[in-house]
Protein backbone atom coordinates (compact mmCIF):
# COMPACT_ATOMS: atom_id res chain seq x y z
CA UNK A 1 0.00 0.00 0.00
CA UNK A 2 2.92 2.36 0.61
CA UNK A 3 4.16 1.64 -2.91
CA UNK A 4 0.69 2.58 -4.21
CA UNK A 5 0.91 5.74 -2.08
CA UNK A 6 4.29 6.52 -3.68
CA UNK A 7 2.78 6.17 -7.15
CA UNK A 8 -0.10 8.50 -6.16
CA UNK A 9 2.35 11.18 -4.99
CA UNK A 10 4.34 11.03 -8.22
CA UNK A 11 1.16 11.20 -10.33
CA UNK A 12 -0.17 14.16 -8.34
CA UNK A 13 3.18 15.89 -8.85
CA UNK A 14 2.52 15.83 -12.59
CA UNK A 15 4.98 13.15 -13.68
CA UNK A 16 4.03 11.25 -16.86
CA UNK A 17 2.86 7.72 -16.20
CA UNK A 18 5.85 6.23 -17.98
CA UNK A 19 8.18 8.25 -15.76
CA UNK A 20 6.24 7.18 -12.64
CA UNK A 21 6.61 3.54 -13.68
CA UNK A 22 10.39 4.00 -14.05
CA UNK A 23 10.87 5.83 -10.76
CA UNK A 24 8.69 3.52 -8.68
CA UNK A 25 9.63 0.23 -10.31
CA UNK A 26 5.97 -0.52 -11.04
CA UNK A 27 4.61 -1.60 -14.41
CA UNK A 28 2.91 1.01 -16.58
CA UNK A 29 -0.32 -0.97 -16.48
CA UNK A 30 -0.28 -0.91 -12.67
CA UNK A 31 0.43 2.83 -12.66
CA UNK A 32 -2.58 3.41 -14.93
CA UNK A 33 -4.80 1.28 -12.69
CA UNK A 34 -3.63 3.02 -9.48
CA UNK A 35 -4.29 6.41 -11.08
CA UNK A 36 -7.92 5.44 -11.69
CA UNK A 37 -8.54 4.07 -8.18
CA UNK A 38 -9.35 5.95 -4.98
CA UNK A 39 -6.58 7.32 -2.76
CA UNK A 40 -4.80 5.10 -0.26
CA UNK A 41 -6.31 5.46 3.23
CA UNK A 42 -4.64 2.56 5.07
CA UNK A 43 -1.43 0.51 4.93
CA UNK A 44 -2.66 -2.97 5.89
CA UNK A 45 -1.27 -5.05 3.01
CA UNK A 46 -2.72 -8.32 4.30
CA UNK A 47 -6.24 -6.90 4.55
CA UNK A 48 -6.01 -5.43 1.06
CA UNK A 49 -4.83 -8.74 -0.41
CA UNK A 50 -7.74 -10.53 1.26
CA UNK A 51 -10.16 -7.88 -0.01
CA UNK A 52 -8.89 -8.16 -3.60
CA UNK A 53 -8.51 -11.95 -3.35
CA UNK A 54 -4.88 -11.79 -4.44
CA UNK A 55 -2.74 -14.90 -4.49
CA UNK A 56 -3.03 -18.51 -5.54
CA UNK A 57 -1.16 -21.75 -4.80
CA UNK A 58 2.24 -21.91 -6.54
CA UNK A 59 2.57 -24.53 -9.28
CA UNK A 60 6.14 -23.77 -10.22
CA UNK A 61 7.43 -24.04 -6.63
CA UNK A 62 7.40 -27.85 -6.80
CA UNK A 63 10.00 -27.72 -9.61
CA UNK A 64 12.38 -25.30 -7.91
CA UNK A 65 14.95 -28.00 -7.04
CA UNK A 66 15.09 -29.23 -10.64
CA UNK A 67 15.62 -25.70 -11.97
CA UNK A 68 18.42 -25.12 -9.44
CA UNK A 69 20.13 -28.31 -10.57
CA UNK A 70 19.87 -27.34 -14.24
CA UNK A 71 21.35 -23.89 -13.61
CA UNK A 72 24.21 -25.34 -11.58
CA UNK A 73 25.15 -27.58 -14.50
CA UNK A 74 24.58 -24.99 -17.29
CA UNK A 75 24.18 -21.45 -15.89
CA UNK A 76 23.68 -19.88 -19.35
CA UNK A 77 21.05 -22.35 -20.60
CA UNK A 78 18.17 -20.56 -22.33
CA UNK A 79 14.97 -20.25 -20.32
CA UNK A 80 13.01 -21.79 -23.21
CA UNK A 81 15.10 -24.98 -22.99
CA UNK A 82 14.66 -25.08 -19.20
CA UNK A 83 10.89 -24.80 -19.73
CA UNK A 84 10.97 -27.73 -22.18
CA UNK A 85 12.88 -29.96 -19.75
CA UNK A 86 10.66 -29.08 -16.77
CA UNK A 87 7.50 -29.76 -18.80
CA UNK A 88 8.85 -33.19 -19.64
CA UNK A 89 9.01 -33.76 -15.88
CA UNK A 90 5.32 -32.93 -15.47
CA UNK A 91 5.16 -29.14 -15.12
CA UNK A 92 1.79 -27.89 -16.40
CA UNK A 93 1.94 -24.25 -15.41
CA UNK A 94 2.51 -21.16 -17.54
CA UNK A 95 5.82 -20.12 -18.97
CA UNK A 96 5.80 -16.70 -17.28
CA UNK A 97 5.89 -18.20 -13.78
CA UNK A 98 8.71 -20.53 -14.80
CA UNK A 99 10.68 -17.70 -16.40
CA UNK A 100 10.35 -15.62 -13.22
CA UNK A 101 11.64 -18.53 -11.15
CA UNK A 102 14.59 -19.00 -13.53
CA UNK A 103 15.39 -15.28 -13.38
CA UNK A 104 15.40 -15.32 -9.58
CA UNK A 105 17.68 -18.37 -9.43
CA UNK A 106 20.06 -17.63 -12.31
CA UNK A 107 23.46 -16.28 -11.14
CA UNK A 108 23.54 -12.53 -11.62
CA UNK A 109 26.41 -10.70 -13.20
CA UNK A 110 27.86 -7.59 -11.60
CA UNK A 111 26.26 -4.41 -12.86
CA UNK A 112 28.11 -1.14 -13.40
CA UNK A 113 27.69 1.56 -10.78
CA UNK A 114 25.27 4.24 -11.93
CA UNK A 115 25.46 7.71 -10.40
CA UNK A 116 22.61 10.16 -10.80
CA UNK A 117 21.74 13.64 -9.60
CA UNK A 118 18.48 14.50 -7.90
CA UNK A 119 16.22 17.24 -9.19
CA UNK A 120 14.88 20.06 -7.02
CA UNK A 121 12.33 18.71 -4.56
CA UNK A 122 12.79 15.11 -5.71
CA UNK A 123 14.75 13.27 -2.97
CA UNK A 124 15.91 13.65 0.61
CA UNK A 125 18.19 11.26 2.49
CA UNK A 126 17.74 10.22 6.14
CA UNK A 127 19.71 8.02 8.50
CA UNK A 128 20.56 7.32 12.15
CA UNK A 129 24.11 7.52 13.45
CA UNK A 130 25.94 7.14 16.74
CA UNK A 131 29.35 8.14 18.02
CA UNK A 132 31.30 7.91 21.28
CA UNK A 133 32.12 11.41 22.54
CA UNK A 134 34.70 12.19 25.23
CA UNK A 135 33.93 15.55 26.81
CA UNK A 136 36.59 17.92 28.13
CA UNK A 137 35.20 17.50 31.64
CA UNK A 138 36.31 13.86 31.53
CA UNK A 139 32.91 12.28 30.93
CA UNK A 140 32.20 9.95 28.04
CA UNK A 141 28.84 9.45 26.35
CA UNK A 142 27.40 7.65 23.36
CA UNK A 143 25.54 10.19 21.25
CA UNK A 144 22.72 9.13 18.94
CA UNK A 145 21.71 11.47 16.13
CA UNK A 146 19.29 11.56 13.20
CA UNK A 147 20.54 13.26 10.03
CA UNK A 148 18.59 14.49 7.01
CA UNK A 149 19.74 16.09 3.76
CA UNK A 150 18.02 17.32 0.62
CA UNK A 151 19.76 15.66 -2.31
CA UNK A 152 19.62 18.60 -4.72
CA UNK A 153 20.57 21.50 -2.44
CA UNK A 154 22.58 19.39 0.09
CA UNK A 155 20.88 21.32 2.92
CA UNK A 156 21.52 19.34 6.14
CA UNK A 157 19.66 18.97 9.43
CA UNK A 158 20.97 16.93 12.39
CA UNK A 159 19.09 16.30 15.65
CA UNK A 160 20.32 14.58 18.79
CA UNK A 161 17.93 11.79 19.77
CA UNK A 162 17.64 9.57 22.87
CA UNK A 163 17.54 6.35 20.84
CA UNK A 164 17.02 4.95 17.36
CA UNK A 165 13.40 3.89 17.87
CA UNK A 166 10.59 4.61 15.44
CA UNK A 167 9.24 7.58 17.42
CA UNK A 168 12.64 9.32 17.42
CA UNK A 169 12.84 8.77 13.67
CA UNK A 170 9.35 10.08 12.88
CA UNK A 171 9.45 13.15 15.13
CA UNK A 172 12.91 14.14 13.88
CA UNK A 173 11.82 13.52 10.29
CA UNK A 174 8.75 15.75 10.70
CA UNK A 175 10.79 18.55 12.30
CA UNK A 176 13.45 18.40 9.57
CA UNK A 177 10.91 18.46 6.74
CA UNK A 178 9.06 21.35 8.35
CA UNK A 179 12.32 23.31 8.78
CA UNK A 180 12.97 22.98 5.04
CA UNK A 181 9.52 24.26 4.23
CA UNK A 182 8.00 20.97 3.10
CA UNK A 183 8.53 17.42 1.87
CA UNK A 184 10.18 16.23 -1.35
CA UNK A 185 8.63 13.58 -3.56
CA UNK A 186 10.48 10.76 -1.84
CA UNK A 187 12.32 10.37 1.46
CA UNK A 188 15.13 7.83 1.10
CA UNK A 189 16.27 5.74 4.09
CA UNK A 190 19.46 3.71 4.21
CA UNK A 191 18.71 1.24 6.99
CA UNK A 192 15.17 0.01 7.59
CA UNK A 193 15.59 -1.36 11.13
CA UNK A 194 12.69 0.68 12.47
CA UNK A 195 10.88 0.93 9.14
CA UNK A 196 10.44 -2.57 7.74
CA UNK A 197 9.62 -5.75 9.65
CA UNK A 198 9.95 -8.29 6.84
CA UNK A 199 11.49 -8.23 3.39
CA UNK A 200 12.62 -10.51 0.62
CA UNK A 201 16.23 -11.24 -0.26
CA UNK A 202 16.06 -8.74 -3.11
CA UNK A 203 15.22 -5.96 -0.64
CA UNK A 204 11.49 -5.69 -1.41
CA UNK A 205 9.56 -4.92 1.77
CA UNK A 206 6.74 -7.36 2.52
CA UNK A 207 5.69 -5.95 5.90
CA UNK A 208 6.18 -2.36 7.05
CA UNK A 209 6.32 -1.18 10.62
CA UNK A 210 2.65 -0.09 11.05
CA UNK A 211 3.55 2.88 13.27
CA UNK A 212 5.96 4.20 10.64
CA UNK A 213 3.58 3.43 7.78
CA UNK A 214 0.57 5.25 9.26
CA UNK A 215 2.68 8.26 10.27
CA UNK A 216 4.13 8.70 6.78
CA UNK A 217 0.64 8.34 5.34
CA UNK A 218 -0.62 11.02 7.73
CA UNK A 219 2.22 13.38 6.79
CA UNK A 220 1.88 12.59 3.08
CA UNK A 221 5.50 11.42 2.80
CA UNK A 222 6.64 9.08 0.03
CA UNK A 223 9.22 6.49 1.13
CA UNK A 224 12.01 4.71 -0.69
CA UNK A 225 14.56 2.36 0.86
CA UNK A 226 18.23 2.01 -0.03
CA UNK A 227 19.59 -1.20 1.42
CA UNK A 228 22.98 -1.35 3.15
CA UNK A 229 25.98 -2.13 0.94
CA UNK A 230 24.09 -1.24 -2.25
CA UNK A 231 25.79 2.00 -3.16
CA UNK A 232 24.34 2.04 -6.68
CA UNK A 233 20.95 2.91 -5.17
CA UNK A 234 22.27 6.02 -3.41
CA UNK A 235 23.29 7.98 -6.47
CA UNK A 236 25.65 10.86 -5.91
CA UNK A 237 24.56 11.48 -2.32
CA UNK A 238 27.63 11.07 -0.13
CA UNK A 239 27.59 8.93 3.02
CA UNK A 240 25.42 11.16 5.20
CA UNK A 241 26.35 9.70 8.60
CA UNK A 242 30.04 9.65 7.66
CA UNK A 243 29.83 13.29 6.58
CA UNK A 244 28.32 14.34 9.94
CA UNK A 245 30.94 12.40 11.91
CA UNK A 246 33.94 13.63 9.90
CA UNK A 247 32.91 17.29 9.59
CA UNK A 248 31.47 17.78 13.09
CA UNK A 249 32.16 15.17 15.74
CA UNK A 250 35.76 14.36 14.75
CA UNK A 251 36.99 17.93 14.33
CA UNK A 252 35.44 19.57 17.40
CA UNK A 253 35.85 19.24 21.17
CA UNK A 254 32.96 19.66 23.59
CA UNK A 255 32.94 20.59 27.26
CA UNK A 256 29.61 18.83 27.91
CA UNK A 257 26.38 17.90 26.15
CA UNK A 258 25.02 21.45 26.33
CA UNK A 259 28.17 22.74 24.65
CA UNK A 260 27.75 20.04 21.98
CA UNK A 261 24.22 21.23 21.23
CA UNK A 262 25.36 24.85 20.92
CA UNK A 263 28.20 23.93 18.59
CA UNK A 264 25.80 21.82 16.51
CA UNK A 265 23.74 24.95 15.84
CA UNK A 266 26.89 26.80 14.77
CA UNK A 267 27.85 23.88 12.49
CA UNK A 268 24.40 24.02 10.85
CA UNK A 269 25.06 27.65 9.89
CA UNK A 270 28.51 26.84 8.56
CA UNK A 271 27.61 23.89 6.32
CA UNK A 272 24.26 25.30 5.15
CA UNK A 273 24.76 29.06 4.88
CA UNK A 274 28.50 29.81 4.75
CA UNK A 275 30.51 26.95 3.26
CA UNK A 276 30.11 25.81 -0.38
CA UNK A 277 29.20 22.14 -0.71
CA UNK A 278 32.12 20.01 -1.91
CA UNK A 279 29.90 18.09 -4.34
CA UNK A 280 28.18 21.07 -6.00
CA UNK A 281 30.54 23.97 -5.27
CA UNK A 282 27.50 26.04 -4.20
CA UNK A 283 26.35 27.10 -0.72
CA UNK A 284 23.36 24.84 0.15
CA UNK A 285 21.20 27.78 1.28
CA UNK A 286 21.41 29.27 -2.22
CA UNK A 287 20.29 26.01 -3.78
CA UNK A 288 17.55 25.61 -1.16
CA UNK A 289 16.01 28.87 -2.37
CA UNK A 290 15.73 27.24 -5.78
CA UNK A 291 14.48 23.94 -4.37
CA UNK A 292 11.96 25.29 -1.83
CA UNK A 293 9.17 26.03 -4.35
CA UNK A 294 9.20 22.34 -5.30
CA UNK A 295 8.67 21.15 -1.73
CA UNK A 296 5.15 20.31 -0.59
CA UNK A 297 3.73 21.27 2.79
CA UNK A 298 3.27 18.50 5.35
CA UNK A 299 -0.34 17.40 5.81
CA UNK A 300 0.09 17.80 9.59
CA UNK A 301 2.63 19.99 11.44
CA UNK A 302 5.17 18.18 13.66
CA UNK A 303 3.43 19.11 16.91
CA UNK A 304 0.17 17.54 15.70
CA UNK A 305 1.72 14.31 14.45
CA UNK A 306 0.19 11.35 16.31
CA UNK A 307 1.70 7.87 16.24
CA UNK A 308 -0.96 5.15 16.16
CA UNK A 309 -0.23 2.33 18.62
CA UNK A 310 -2.59 -0.63 19.17
CA UNK A 311 -3.25 -1.18 22.89
CA UNK A 312 -5.64 -2.98 25.24
CA UNK A 313 -7.71 -1.65 28.15
CA UNK A 314 -6.75 -3.83 31.10
CA UNK A 315 -8.96 -5.17 33.89
CA UNK A 316 -8.10 -2.18 36.10
CA UNK A 317 -9.40 0.25 33.46
CA UNK A 318 -5.96 1.43 32.37
CA UNK A 319 -3.85 1.34 29.22
CA UNK A 320 -0.14 0.68 29.61
CA UNK A 321 2.38 2.33 27.29
CA UNK A 322 6.12 2.69 27.74
CA UNK A 323 5.88 1.86 31.46
CA UNK A 324 3.13 4.42 32.18
CA UNK A 325 -0.55 3.70 32.74
CA UNK A 326 -3.37 5.95 31.51
CA UNK A 327 -6.92 5.61 32.81
CA UNK A 328 -10.03 4.83 30.78
CA UNK A 329 -13.73 4.57 31.72
CA UNK A 330 -14.57 1.23 33.39
CA UNK A 331 -16.99 0.49 30.52
CA UNK A 332 -13.97 0.19 28.20
CA UNK A 333 -12.33 -2.63 30.19
CA UNK A 334 -11.17 -5.55 28.01
CA UNK A 335 -11.65 -3.57 24.80
CA UNK A 336 -8.96 -3.22 22.11
CA UNK A 337 -7.99 0.41 21.64
CA UNK A 338 -5.76 2.76 19.68
CA UNK A 339 -3.35 5.06 21.49
CA UNK A 340 -2.55 8.26 19.59
CA UNK A 341 0.86 9.34 20.85
CA UNK A 342 1.64 13.05 20.50
CA UNK A 343 4.77 14.81 21.68
CA UNK A 344 3.22 16.04 24.94
CA UNK A 345 -0.15 14.30 25.21
CA UNK A 346 -1.86 10.96 24.74
CA UNK A 347 -5.30 10.27 23.28
CA UNK A 348 -6.87 6.82 23.65
CA UNK A 349 -9.88 5.62 21.67
CA UNK A 350 -11.65 2.35 22.51
CA UNK A 351 -14.90 2.02 20.59
CA UNK A 352 -17.10 4.93 21.61
CA UNK A 353 -14.95 5.72 24.65
CA UNK A 354 -12.18 8.28 24.45
CA UNK A 355 -9.76 9.87 26.92
CA UNK A 356 -6.93 12.39 26.70
CA UNK A 357 -4.02 12.62 29.15
CA UNK A 358 -0.84 14.65 29.51
CA UNK A 359 2.01 12.42 28.40
CA UNK A 360 4.16 11.01 31.20
CA UNK A 361 7.94 10.67 30.97
CA UNK A 362 9.28 10.20 34.53
CA UNK A 363 9.73 6.67 35.84
CA UNK A 364 6.68 5.13 37.53
CA UNK A 365 4.56 8.20 36.72
CA UNK A 366 0.95 7.49 35.73
CA UNK A 367 -2.13 9.50 34.80
CA UNK A 368 -5.62 8.92 36.16
CA UNK A 369 -8.46 11.32 35.39
CA UNK A 370 -10.73 12.15 38.37
CA UNK A 371 -13.88 11.11 36.48
CA UNK A 372 -12.38 7.70 35.71
CA UNK A 373 -11.35 7.26 39.34
CA UNK A 374 -14.88 8.04 40.52
CA UNK A 375 -16.45 5.82 37.88
CA UNK A 376 -14.30 2.85 38.94
CA UNK A 377 -15.38 3.29 42.56
CA UNK A 378 -19.03 3.50 41.50
CA UNK A 379 -18.68 0.37 39.38
CA UNK A 380 -17.43 -1.72 42.33
CA UNK A 381 -20.19 -3.38 44.37
CA UNK A 382 -20.29 -3.37 48.17
CA UNK A 383 -18.89 -0.95 50.75
CA UNK A 384 -15.85 -3.12 51.43
CA UNK A 385 -14.93 -3.29 47.77
CA UNK A 386 -15.32 0.46 47.32
CA UNK A 387 -13.16 1.23 50.36
CA UNK A 388 -10.34 -1.01 49.28
CA UNK A 389 -10.47 0.39 45.76
CA UNK A 390 -10.27 3.94 47.15
CA UNK A 391 -7.31 2.91 49.29
CA UNK A 392 -5.59 1.37 46.29
CA UNK A 393 -6.10 4.53 44.28
CA UNK A 394 -4.46 6.48 47.11
CA UNK A 395 -1.56 4.02 47.27
CA UNK A 396 -0.89 4.66 43.57
CA UNK A 397 0.34 8.14 44.56
CA UNK A 398 3.66 6.53 45.44
CA UNK A 399 5.95 5.96 48.40
CA UNK A 400 4.66 8.85 50.60
CA UNK A 401 1.09 7.52 50.31
CA UNK A 402 2.18 3.97 51.21
CA UNK A 403 4.00 5.12 54.36
CA UNK A 404 1.25 7.55 55.36
CA UNK A 405 -1.60 5.05 55.00
CA UNK A 406 0.44 2.35 56.76
CA UNK A 407 0.63 4.59 59.83
CA UNK A 408 -3.11 5.35 59.69
CA UNK A 409 -4.12 1.69 59.38
CA UNK A 410 -1.90 0.58 62.28
CA UNK A 411 -2.89 3.50 64.52
CA UNK A 412 -6.63 3.20 63.79
CA UNK A 413 -7.20 -0.37 62.53
CA UNK A 414 -11.00 -0.13 62.87
CA UNK A 415 -11.51 3.46 61.69
CA UNK A 416 -8.94 3.80 58.86
CA UNK A 417 -11.68 3.65 56.23
CA UNK A 418 -13.02 7.01 57.44
CA UNK A 419 -9.65 8.64 56.74
CA UNK A 420 -9.48 6.88 53.37
CA UNK A 421 -12.90 8.22 52.36
CA UNK A 422 -11.92 11.77 53.26
CA UNK A 423 -8.46 11.53 51.67
CA UNK A 424 -10.05 10.16 48.51
CA UNK A 425 -12.36 13.19 48.38
CA UNK A 426 -9.29 15.43 48.63
CA UNK A 427 -7.65 13.48 45.84
CA UNK A 428 -10.67 14.02 43.61
CA UNK A 429 -11.08 17.71 44.40
CA UNK A 430 -7.44 18.88 44.63
CA UNK A 431 -5.49 16.37 42.55
CA UNK A 432 -2.63 13.96 43.24
CA UNK A 433 0.19 16.54 43.57
CA UNK A 434 -1.51 18.47 46.37
CA UNK A 435 -2.36 15.32 48.32
CA UNK A 436 1.11 13.83 47.84
CA UNK A 437 2.74 17.00 49.16
CA UNK A 438 0.37 17.01 52.18
CA UNK A 439 1.28 13.42 53.00
CA UNK A 440 5.00 14.22 52.74
CA UNK A 441 4.56 17.09 55.21
CA UNK A 442 2.52 14.84 57.51
CA UNK A 443 5.33 12.28 57.54
CA UNK A 444 7.88 14.98 58.42
CA UNK A 445 5.75 16.27 61.31
CA UNK A 446 4.54 12.80 62.32
CA UNK A 447 0.89 13.88 62.13
CA UNK A 448 -1.37 11.28 60.54
CA UNK A 449 -4.99 11.55 59.50
CA UNK A 450 -7.35 13.21 57.07
CA UNK A 451 -8.03 15.98 59.60
CA UNK A 452 -4.40 17.17 59.29
CA UNK A 453 -4.57 17.25 55.49
CA UNK A 454 -7.87 19.14 55.52
CA UNK A 455 -6.51 21.68 58.01
CA UNK A 456 -3.38 22.17 55.88
CA UNK A 457 -5.49 22.77 52.81
CA UNK A 458 -7.62 25.32 54.63
CA UNK A 459 -4.49 27.23 55.59
CA UNK A 460 -3.43 27.20 51.96
CA UNK A 461 0.18 26.25 52.73
CA UNK A 462 0.22 22.80 51.11
CA UNK A 463 -1.69 24.00 48.07
CA UNK A 464 0.75 26.87 47.50
CA UNK A 465 3.78 24.58 47.86
CA UNK A 466 2.32 22.03 45.43
CA UNK A 467 1.81 24.74 42.84
CA UNK A 468 5.46 25.72 43.17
Amino acid sequence: MLKRHEVEILLKAGHPKTEVARLSGVSLRSVQRIGEESSVVHVDDAAERAKRQIGRPSTVGNFRRQVVQILQETPDLASLEILRRVRESGYSGGKTALYELVASLRPRRARPLVRFEGLPGEFSQHDFGQVEVEFRNGASQRIHFFASRLKYSRFVRVSLVPDEAVESLLRSLAEHLASWGGRPLLCVFDRPKTIALKWRKNGEVTEWNPIFAYATLEMGVGVELCWPYRAQQKGSVENLVGFVKSSFFKVRRFHDEEDLRQQLQQWHREVNEERPCRATGIIPALRLAEEAPRLRALKVPPEQLALRIPVYVGPTGTVLHDGHSYSMPPEAISMPATLYLYGQRVRIVAGRYEAEHPRKFSAEENSTLPEHRAAMVAAVSGKRGKRYLKRQQLLELGEPAIRYLTEIVHRRPRQWFEDVDRLHQILQSHGPEVLRRAMEEGLKQQIFGAFYVERSLQSGLIFAEALQ
